[in-house]
């Protein structure tokens, strides 16, 4: 079950200190888009753009993983200046990660990937050995009928999840911000 679990669960993806992780040495991010970055469908707003600016800034590559079609992945991509992305990626396999990080020229230990979903986000980043981030879904439950069932059995992973670490097992904590580079609103 440890393979489901991710290296940390935090309220959302705008709340990480992206910074400090560079500093540890991540070069690269790679996201999942719908209900990660915005909500479900939705288009990239003027808060994922200067996000996205702000990462760009740091000199990270940033890429998308996503089971979606290329349309919305692509358009999302374009709209915010991604370094590309990968469609109807066969999530949880390890395949779209590693083949994200070899267009990045990076290591999966090198890569961080945040997503919404256990069942196919963090399982995938965890086949991938990379860094995995678990965020709370931006509009959760107005979504497709098949996500919404995976959600009832995503809440009871977190449920050993949070035994789990509660028992003083490791967690990958990542480092969060507040004030000038947080982009909660």
């Amino acid at each position: 079950m440890a393979k489901l679990f991710p290296g940390d669960y935090v309220e959302s993806t705008y709340i990480i200190d992206f910074a400090a992780l560079y500093r540890e040495g991540y070069r690269a991010v790679l996201f999942d888009v719908d209900n990660t970055l915005v909500p479900h469908n939705a288009p990239a707003d003027g808060r994922a753009q200067a996000f996205f600016t702000y990462l760009k800034g740091l000199d990270y590559g940033c890429m998308f993983i996503s089971n979606n079609k290329e349309p919305r992945v692509k358009t999302f991509c374009e709209a915010v200046g991604g370094d590309g992305y990968i469609f109807k990626a066969g999530k949880p396999g390890a395949a779209g990660y590693l083949e994200a990080c070899k267009r990045l020229s990076v290591s999966p230990e090198q890569t961080l990937f945040v997503g919404d979903q256990i069942l196919t986000d963090i399982w995938g980043a965890n086949n991938a050995g990379m860094r995995s981030v678990l965020v709370k879904p931006v509009w959760k439950w107005h979504e497709e009928p098949q996500i919404v069932a995976k959600r009832i059995l995503e809440a009871v992973i977190l449920f050993f999840y949070r035994i789990y670490t509660a028992g003083g097992r490791h967690v990958q904590a990542v480092p969060l911000v507040s004030g000038q580079n947080n982009f909660e609103s």
